[in-house]
């Protein structure tokens, strides 16, 4: 079983950025493929970034192309989420998830992922 624990969030105005962690709450792993999703109240959890650790790719949902960047190392299991430029409609709960079993097409697809973290609330003011 593998626990994933999210750091970094919290409170900021718009414009301003954070940078969200995320490493397994013991040990290491090795792993095909990390991403970062959000929810907000009442919906499903939306896919947000992700890299893969096979082909060196890193994925973005369009609203965050330019403001995010994910980054990480597959040797420590650690997962990064730079949030730049944030926005009131970036506010929402932020969870890393890993492909762990084999690598899922597409990245996007929650379902795809074998573990998460607990998430981390990340709230933008205007």
């Amino acid at each position: 079983q593998v626990q994933l624990v999210e750091s970094g969030g919290g409170l900021v105005q718009a414009g301003g950025s954070l940078r969200l962690s995320c490493a397994p709450s013991e040990g290491t792993f090795r792993s095909y493929a990390m991403g970062w999703f959000r929810q907000t109240p009442g919906k499903g959890r939306s896919f947000v970034a992700a890299i893969s650790w096979t082909s060196d790719a890193t994925h973005y949902t369009e609203s965050v192309k330019g403001r995010f960047t994910i980054s990480g190392d597959n040797a420590e299991s650690t997962l990064y989420l730079q949030m730049n430029n944030l926005k009131p409609e970036d506010t929402a709960v932020y969870f890393c998830a890993v492909q762990i079993k084999t690598t899922y097409l597409p990245y996007d697809m929650p379902d795809h992922y074998d573990y998460w973290g607990q998430g981390i609330q990340v709230t933008v003011s205007s």
